[in-house]
């Protein structure tokens, strides 16, 4: 005999003629009762299929109708037949089978009148905020979401009252490769901004220049892939001498991030950058300090919620003073840090004679290998810090032996360039 299931699933593509031939359900005064397993499967086929054929009010039939489409009895009964009440149109369904584990409930309740259906229907979602601020600002405001802004420059920070001020630039340069004795500039941009003295905050107008130069080479093409500068945009250009000179020679103070690559290169090109005090945004912050998981320009500024499209002068400028703006862990703000730290030597120690079996640890340490001289260095900001670093390699390095490194005392105005320091020997 063929069970239930299986008629089920075969009653399902027959047409509605076929009902007849599936078996009979005996109407009784409690109900309809199933004399066989067909006949309980076709009822389970009409609850759901009869609904999807009620396409409009012409298809409406009354329970006795309903009963002897399915090829079922209804016992005859005294009352008198309540006429059938009109439904209004629904939407037309193909036949189709929900579901399994879709309750029969949920199926018949597809036919049923709208004013039903709206007596259940819950109330319908609040409009969604549609301005990209307002989202941003709901995001921003849930523990499992960082939003990162576009950063946009700033002409004008005002706050301008006749306070004591110094003036800084902010620069950055592309160029066609790393080695300032053989490469060239190509693009150059400055940013010129008073600095409250006080607050260390940026006050009043920006004054900007931006310029292309021809390099009187074709740019490698790693350099146009990650400046998007190619030679059709510098080709014949040449950076205003004149204007650059101007501005330079009224600034107090140079700032650049990584001022050890761009220094010589300006130096190299117009002279009067050599006269004016330097400072890295780079090497003279301590950012692991501050808590910061790196000192590249873009993660320092996705830290303070910005983001921006990097290695093109001006916006690396403009990001480079942002980030400045903002505080440090003290409350002090990187601008007046570098103002501060411009003034004060910063000395190139130079491991001479170290054992080989310690590079290890000066690696570690953060010093770098010079190739050429062939020793261990590292950059110090302080009378300070070099007293303390003597101190570790007496003790790590050296083995308290005796020894003597070569020290280069820099200023700022001989400091990251590529121009010598005075130098001297210290005993450990």
């Amino acid at each position: 005999m063929e069970t239930a299931g299986a008629c089920f699933e075969r009653c399902l593509g027959q047409a509605p003629a076929e009902v007849l031939m599936l078996g009979q359900l005996e109407a009784s005064a409690g109900g309809i009762v199933a004399r066989n397993g067909q006949s309980a499967c076709w009822l389970a086929v009409a609850l759901f299929w009869g609904p999807a054929r009620l396409v409009n009010n012409s298809d409406t039939m009354n329970k006795t109708d309903q009963m002897s489409f399915f090829g079922f009895e209804a016992e005859s009964t005294e009352k008198p037949a309540k006429p059938a009440r009109a439904l209004k149109p629904v939407i037309t369904l193909a036949p189709a089978v929900p579901s399994p584990t879709v309750p029969a409930s949920a199926a018949l309740a597809l036919a049923q009148p709208e004013a039903d259906l709206n007596a259940t229907a819950s109330p319908a979602p609040a409009a969604l905020a549609t301005d990209p601020d307002d989202m941003a600002q709901t995001l921003a405001q849930h523990p499992d979401f960082r939003v990162l802004r576009r950063l946009r420059p700033v002409a004008d920070y005002g706050g301008l009252h006749g306070q004591a001020t110094q003036r800084v630039i902010v620069l950055d340069t592309e160029t066609t490769g790393l080695d300032s004795k053989s490469e060239k500039v190509i693009e150059l941009a400055m940013l010129s901004v008073l600095v409250d003295t006080v607050t260390g905050l940026p006050v009043g107008p920006v004054t900007i220049y931006e310029s292309f130069e021809d390099p009187g080479k074709p740019i490698p093409p790693q350099i146009t892939e990650i400046t998007g500068i190619d030679d059709s945009m510098v080709q014949g250009l040449r950076i205003d001498d004149a204007a650059v000179t101007a501005m330079v020679e009224q600034a107090d103070l140079i700032v650049a991030h990584n001022a050890g690559f761009d220094r010589p290169f300006v130096e190299v090109r117009w002279p009067v950058f050599a006269a004016k005090p330097w400072n890295c945004s780079f090497m003279g912050i301590d950012w692991k300090k501050e808590g910061s998981g790196s000192a590249k320009l873009e993660f320092l500024a996705a830290e303070r919620g910005w983001f921006y499209d990097a290695h093109r002068a001006q916006v690396d400028c403009h990001a480079l003073l942002q980030v400045l703006a903002s505080p440090l862990a003290d409350g002090q703000t990187g601008l007046a840090r570098l103002l501060a730290g411009a003034g004060q030597t910063r000395y190139k120690l130079r491991a001479t004679g170290a054992p080989f079996e310690a590079k290890d640890k000066l690696k570690a340490r953060g010093y770098r290998w010079d190739g050429e001289g062939r020793v261990w260095w590292c950059s110090l900001a302080s009378d300070a810090l070099l007293d303390a670093e003597c101190d570790w390699l007496r003790a790590e390095v050296y083995g308290r032996r005796s020894a003597r490194v070569l020290l280069e005392a820099m200023d700022s105005r001989v400091q990251f360039s590529a121009r010598p320091g005075q130098q001297t020997d210290r005993e450990l």
